[in-house]
């Protein structure tokens, strides 16, 4: 059985976000609202079931607020990198609003990155209403959260081993230099996929527009949405030269999906 659940990018952008601090180019001083991009994250609510975060980047609260974010049922982390941990501090409030820890689900690695980098979270002391309220699970497979089938997907970030996530028709793979062989079938049949796409120029941690269109044509999506964009790629330009059924996402950009109930 499939559930309508709806996607929310809260941010496109790569760990410098655009603009970037300092710089004079026409992408940063860009009056396109969509060549502005904070840190990457996305928000998928599934009504009734759960409301699901992916990374909590630096900019979580101001994503927050600006995305009008009722609450979180869970927290999926991606990888242990600094653009996608460190907004862990701000879900006290919704520890507040909703009067209860919320379940954030990792990979073992990840949560020893975790735990050193917010080691006041974990260190035994008394649960202040200061200190972030969390349960922790390890991600070790497909997993139900709340009755939502999450499929989780190894990547490769560079050499770091990372996860993207596949929630029914949608898969969200960010960060990623290389797709594995053993996880295109993870991904087969899926009909929307957000993908890491830096640049035009090489990286070795990151797809170039050129690579994540090889992985598009290969995934053979209904549509693709490229994310972790850099000040390189401005919005409307790079869309141009995209071919029908691509196109870079951008902040606040809402899609309909469909997710796997469990």
């Amino acid at each position: 059985m499939t559930l309508p659940a709806r996607v929310t990018f809260l941010g496109t952008g790569t760990s410098a976000g655009v603009p970037v601090i300092g710089c004079s180019c026409a992408v940063c001083h860009s009056a396109d609202p969509r060549d502005r991009r904070l840190r990457p994250s996305i928000f998928v609510d599934v009504p009734q079931r759960a409301r699901i975060l992916v990374d909590t980047s630096p900019d979580l609260r101001q994503q927050a607020l600006t995305y009008h974010l009722p609450a979180i049922d869970a927290i999926l982390f991606t990888h242990g990198h600094a653009d996608h941990i460190l907004g862990l501090d701000d879900i006290r409030r919704f520890n507040v609003i909703q009067d209860r820890a919320i379940p954030c689900y990792a990979e073992a690695p990840v949560w020893e990155t975790i735990r050193r980098t917010f080691h006041y979270i974990f260190d035994g002391a008394p649960r202040e209403s200061w200190i972030p309220k969390l349960e922790t699970y390890d991600i070790e497979g497909p997993f139900a959260l709340n009755g939502v089938h999450v499929i989780p997907v190894p990547l490769w970030h560079g050499r770091l081993p990372i996860l993207g996530f596949r929630f029914g028709s949608f898969a969200y793979l960010t960060d990623c230099s290389a797709i594995p062989d053993a996880s295109w079938p993870l991904l087969a049949g899926v009909e929307t996929v957000a993908l890491d796409a830096l640049r035009h120029r090489p990286h070795i941690t990151h797809f170039t527009v050129g690579e994540a269109l090889d992985a598009v044509a290969r995934l053979a999506p209904r549509r693709a949405y490229f994310t972790h964009m850099n000040h390189e790629l401005g919005h409307a330009a790079t869309n141009a030269m995209l071919p029908a059924g691509v196109e870079l996402a951008y902040d606040g950009l809402v899609l309909d999906i469909d997710v796997d109930a469990a």
